[in-house]
């Protein structure tokens, strides 16, 4: 039995918020670590433990840490440099209560060494503390957060990929996943789990559910890399590394690293993953101006 918390890097995020909200509700111990204790609190109660933490202030370690023995770590979109999440790996390391580190990674990361997430899984092998890596393909919400502007204003999806396909998955699906590993840690200890939707599609289709779900006409735009890029930094306005490491990704797709589809999520959760259909149905108000 679990006598520890476990430690939710990224509360704040996508992944992260949703690990936190299904690990509540299993009434698991938790730390919920992130930039800002005070949106934290706010977003989750006064009665869920909080802490600031930040991968690049070393000084926020040992709080977080705390009667901590799982982490759930959750690389932020800017670090783009893997050196900047060792301090904290490290620091990992004096705390011989641990008993599992989930990091969220990447789906076909395991034979990509350019992407951060490569030499982080690395580093956190090296450690010899048990982990179990948490593979995704794209999140749902990449079509609802950071590509809905496009989708809204201008009725067309900017993504560099051709018609190389993604196996899509919903981040709240990654959430209950991440949320079972840490609650029964023991049984995925040296684990590596790659999971995805239930279909892999190309972004024409996603145009078409798109337009189907929302009543208005969807196009994919098929931008080449270079101005896909030139884009998102120059009329965007999207900060260079973040955009740069999008690129990077997209680029992997482009050669249909995300077309896999597992059977990893029904495995482990009995139950089918989120059709994307289902989840522009029950967002659609991301598109809507």
């Amino acid at each position: 039995m679990n006598t520890g918390k476990i430690l939710i890097t990224g509360a704040l995020g996508n992944v992260g918020g949703y690990v936190a909200k299904y690990c509540i509700e299993k009434k698991v111990p938790v730390l919920l670590a992130d930039i800002d204790s005070v949106k934290l609190s706010e977003r989750f109660g006064q009665h869920v433990e909080v802490v600031k933490f930040d991968f690049t202030d070393p000084t926020t370690f040992e709080d977080s840490l705390q009667g901590v023995d799982r982490v759930f770590i959750m690389r932020p979109p800017h670090l783009g440099n893997p050196e900047d999440l060792k301090p904290f790996i490290d620091a990992l390391t004096q705390h011989k209560d641990i008993i599992l580190i989930s990091f969220l990674s990447l789906i076909g990361i395991e034979n990509n060494p350019i992407p951060p997430h490569y030499r982080i899984e690395k580093m956190i092998e090296k450690t010899g503390i048990p982990y179990c890596h948490i593979r995704p393909s794209f999140y749902m919400q990449n079509i609802s957060g950071i590509h809905a502007f496009e989708i809204k204003h201008f009725n067309r999806i900017v993504v560099p990929v051709k018609k190389a396909l993604t196996s899509f998955i919903d981040a709240e699906d990654i959430g209950k996943l991440v949320s079972k590993v840490l609650s029964d840690p023991l049984v995925h200890q040296n684990k590596a789990y790659s999971i995805t939707g239930p279909r892999a599609i190309d972004y024409f289709e996603v145009a078409d559910v798109l337009t189907k779900e929302l009543k208005r006409k969807i196009e994919y735009a098929n931008p080449s890399p270079s101005m896909a890029k030139s884009y998102w930094i120059d009329v965007r306005g999207i900060d260079r590394t973040y955009a740069t490491i999008m690129g990077m990704l997209y680029m992997m797709t482009r050669f249909n690293t995300a077309k896999k589809v597992t059977s990893t999520y029904r495995d482990i959760m009995n139950e089918d993953p989120t059709d994307l259909s289902e989840f522009v149905s029950k967002n659609r108000d991301a598109w809507i101006n």
